[in-house]
């Protein structure tokens, strides 16, 4: 019944600035500026990433460079601390690496994002050679959907099935990404059901309703038997 969604596979960048474990500091921070990113893919072999190299990984040397309380570092986490010595990407690094795979869900990848915090993801094949990477605003591209698109997909693979003609009579009204059904509808203890679906369809921002209940016939009651 519904349409297939999108996987990381349509949003992720396919071009990826990298850099292997021997990387200097100076060279990852040029990269990142040079690639306007946040973090970069830590690779070794033919490109299998082993870690993630971020500006928080790179922070740690410039706060504790003015910081000559030894009570403080002692405060700190001791990974901050070698951090704040590390030259090169395999000890700045984070590892193992987070990452996610190209066939993996939008929505998959959006949790993997919002568990562990981060802004970016390395997309990896079966064996964990470096595909593209995928941010959160590549994940947000879905919400650039038009309107009569989403309302053409609710109409077809929601309203068609749950409340089909002529027991139901509904409109879909889609502004910005909010989805209205508007009409009459004789089972409404669908219409929860229908929320669910089209809050999973791509692109929909919030779902409401102006329903009315349509009176069926009435139907006998059943006998109590002999």
């Amino acid at each position: 019944m519904y349409g297939t969604p999108h996987i990381v596979s349509d949003v992720m960048t396919h071009t990826v600035a990298a850099v292997g474990r021997g990387a200097g500091f100076k060279e990852i921070v040029r990269l990142m500026q040079d690639w306007k990113v946040s973090a970069l893919p830590v690779l070794e072999g033919e490109g299998r990433v082993v870690g993630v190299v971020s500006e928080a990984d790179l922070l740690p040397k410039e706060e504790f460079r003015d910081t000559p309380d030894e009570g403080y570092a002692r405060l700190r986490r001791h990974s901050d601390l070698a951090k704040a010595d590390a030259l090169t990407a395999g000890d700045l690094m984070t590892s193992p690496a987070l990452t996610v795979r190209a066939g993996a869900t939008l929505g998959e990848a959006a949790r993997i994002m919002a568990r562990s915090r981060v802004k970016r993801l390395p997309v990896v094949d079966e064996i964990g050679l470096l595909q593209g990477v995928v941010s959160r605003s590549d994940l947000l591209k879905v919400f650039l959907r038009g309107d009569e698109d989403i309302a053409e997909q609710v109409r077809r693979e929601v309203v068609a099935y749950l409340f089909p003609p002529p027991s139901s009579a509904l409109h879909v009204e889609v502004d910005d990404g909010v989805v209205t059904l508007v009409g009459r509808v004789r089972d409404t203890s669908l219409v929860p059901v229908a929320a669910r679906l089209i809050r999973a369809v791509e692109g929909v921002v919030d779902v409401q309703f102006d329903l009315s209940h349509a009176e069926g016939p009435r139907q006998p009651a059943e006998s109590a038997g002999p």
